[in-house]
């Protein structure tokens, strides 16, 4: 995909496929047997699907670098990267219908909002705060019930319970529904985590919860917090678990698979670890920092397994003509770029009024 020299990290701007990289993204689409027959079940156009939501996943970050970069906005919080963490697995939900699936995703997860329906205009108002944002200009976390996505939470920890409770609600009305979240590896620290992990656990909650290892904490190396290995953690709280390259979208679309069919079937939560790396900082405004905590070779060995340069690679391998992915591509570009347009002709016209400031609040 294109590249854009004054918004991408710099790893990414004159990124070639690493062919050993290559070879592994291949052998790690064949290594189990499970995931392989779930991988392999998917016809072009769900391949296709996926690469559209990665791309649409990083040109959405790209027109928010771009606001950042012109004082439309102060800062951003982005995916960058780490893309395939979030696009893979929610493509093994069911995302339309009466019936879809319900994601609550963190703020760097907003792929799974534009995955699940959202339109990109309606996700760029809401760092806008417009009057015709989902929030109405309240909050500038995104989410939408219609469209199944909850609305993250500062206090990332906390979605875990929540994403329980939705569950919860699916198995009590009988309805044949999935719940989905993420959590960052330094939230896994807060007790609200492992209270809505336990919680679900014992009721055996048609849920997935994916732990979003990307090597940092806000400010922090995770070997700082003394959490351990996570993936020990399934064990722990006696669930049914396992780990994915999150920089594979692949990877994160089969093992997520095979944890929402568990769900389907009535055989509980399942917990998740995304291996990944943040190539960002915690948001726009502290990359410096981040550059700091980690040297630069580890970005540079990171930077060569761009999500979605190793994918589109391995389209080409399995014979899929890259004049398709270039207008997979181009159709994305031109989503994106309507969506920035639109929301920023909201700024001009749609902006909240004072009045309004009460609606929708409750007090004793």
């Amino acid at each position: 995909m294109k590249r854009f020299a004054a918004y991408d990290p710099p790893e990414y701007l004159s990124w070639t496929a690493d062919p050993a990289l290559v070879r592994d993204f291949r052998a790690r689409v064949d290594a189990d047997p499970e995931r392989a027959a779930a991988i392999r079940a998917l016809g072009e156009e769900e391949l296709l699907a996926m690469y559209a939501g990665l791309v649409r996943n990083r040109l959405h970050d790209v027109a928010l670098k771009r606001w950042v970069k012109n004082g439309t906005i102060s800062k951003a919080w982005l995916g960058t990267g780490e893309e395939a963490a979030t696009i893979g697995p929610v493509h093994a939900l069911r995302r339309s219908g009466p019936d879809h699936d319900v994601v609550a995703p963190m703020i760097r997860n907003a792929g799974a909002c534009h995955e699940m329906g959202m339109p990109i205009a309606d996700m760029l108002r809401g760092y806008l705060g417009t009057a015709d944002s989902p929030s109405f200009g309240r909050d500038g976390h995104v989410g939408s019930v219609r469209h199944g996505v909850i609305p993250p939470i500062s206090h990332v920890g906390d979605m875990v319970p929540v994403t329980a409770g939705v569950a919860l609600s699916f198995r009590q009305r009988g309805e044949d529904r999935v719940a989905m979240t993420w959590i960052g590896d330094g939230s896994t620290k807060s007790a609200a985590f492992h209270e809505g992990i336990n919680f679900a656990a014992v009721q055996r909650l048609p849920a997935v919860v994916i732990i979003h290892d990307n090597q940092i904490a806000l400010g922090s190396r995770p070997e700082t917090g003394g959490i351990g290995p996570f993936s020990e953690w399934p064990r722990m709280y006696g669930v049914a678990g396992g780990s994915f390259d999150g920089n594979h979208v692949l990877d994160g679309y089969a093992a997520a698979k095979l944890a929402v069919d568990r769900a389907r079937a009535g055989e509980g939560v399942t917990l998740l670890v995304a291996e990944t790396f943040r190539l960002g900082g915690h948001a726009t405004h502290d990359e410096r920092e981040a550059r700091m905590i980690y040297d630069a070779d580890t970005f540079a060995r990171w930077g060569k397994r761009d999500p979605v340069g190793l994918y589109e690679a391995w389209l080409e391998e399995e014979g899929i003509a890259r004049a398709r992915m270039e207008e997979v591509e181009a159709a994305v570009a031109a989503e994106v770029d309507a969506g920035a347009e639109e929301a920023l002709r909201s700024r001009e016209a749609n902006m909240p009024v004072g009045a309004t400031v009460t609606d929708g609040v409750y007090a004793a």
